[in-house]
């Protein structure tokens, strides 16, 4: 497993799966995690399992976005645990604050939501997915509060803020995972965070199909365009893109346990 992991995408939003990892395959991937938005749909995640294959590994995540709390029935610890053993699940989300899609008054639901993924992470060993939008705050404040319960593995997906909340992770033992936003001409401040975080919490996504990076934007993201992602973060750190797919690959085997080999 040598080649770029795209730790985030959707495959379940896509119009043709079997072009996407024909294309990911001709870019060279070795393997993509398709991430939950809404624990009632965990069953469509798990199946899209099948199409992991030894020369582009595919698994999933499960688990409940922020901006559908209020549109899910209750999901408890138990009950995001028990699926978790299901063959090719290996992490928890993705779930966490929005608070540039959610009124004020879904925050607290959020929050609860939060919580309970972190706690079922907790419980698992598995890490958990972490969206958050404009609640650098919050986030950081539920983080270390739960923190203090006892650790639990995690990595901010599709970085969208500057240094103060990348240290936060990283002091917490998080990781920080880089979308198509890097290369977005106005997105100094997320560039800045990627030359800071330590290499070995370095991670690389496509958020598929959005967020499609330079030269592919304005086009609907699929995994294989990860290459780009991880490129731009070559630029930024000084190093060839053959060291970044080693380290982010190694430190996608490393946190996310279950698909080392």
């Amino acid at each position: 497993m040598t080649g770029l992991i795209d730790t985030h995408c959707h495959l379940d939003r896509l119009t043709d799966v079997d072009g996407a990892l024909n294309l990911a395959r001709e870019h060279g991937l070795s393997g993509m995690i398709t991430i939950g938005t809404r624990f009632s749909e965990a069953s469509k995640q798990i199946g899209l399992v099948a199409y992991d294959r030894p020369d582009l590994r595919v698994w999933c995540a499960i688990g409940t976005h922020p901006d559908h709390v209020l549109e899910e029935p209750e999901v408890t610890v138990a009950d995001i645990v028990a699926r978790t053993n299901e063959p090719g699940v290996v992490a928890i989300g993705e779930s966490g604050l929005d608070y540039f899609h959610g009124e004020e008054a879904v925050r607290p639901a959020q929050a609860a939501s939060f919580r309970t993924h972190i706690a079922a992470a907790r419980e698992t060993g598995l890490p958990l997915v972490i969206h958050t939008r404009q609640a650098d705050d919050d986030t950081i404040a539920i983080l270390e509060d739960e923190s203090g319960k006892g650790a639990f593995p995690f990595l901010i997906h599709c970085f969208a803020s500057g240094p103060k909340l990348a240290r936060a992770a990283v002091a917490l033992g998080g990781y920080v995972s880089f979308s198509g936003l890097l290369t977005f001409p106005k997105c100094v401040e997320i560039r800045e965070a990627a030359r800071e975080v330590p290499e070995d919490r370095l991670l690389v996504e496509t958020d598929s199909p959005f967020l499609a990076p330079v030269p592919k934007r304005g086009k609907p993201n699929t995994p294989g365009y990860v290459k780009y992602t991880a490129e731009c973060l070559a630029r930024e750190r000084g190093v060839s893109l053959d060291e970044i797919t080693a380290l982010t690959t190694a430190n996608a085997r490393r946190l996310f346990r279950r698909i080392a080999p």
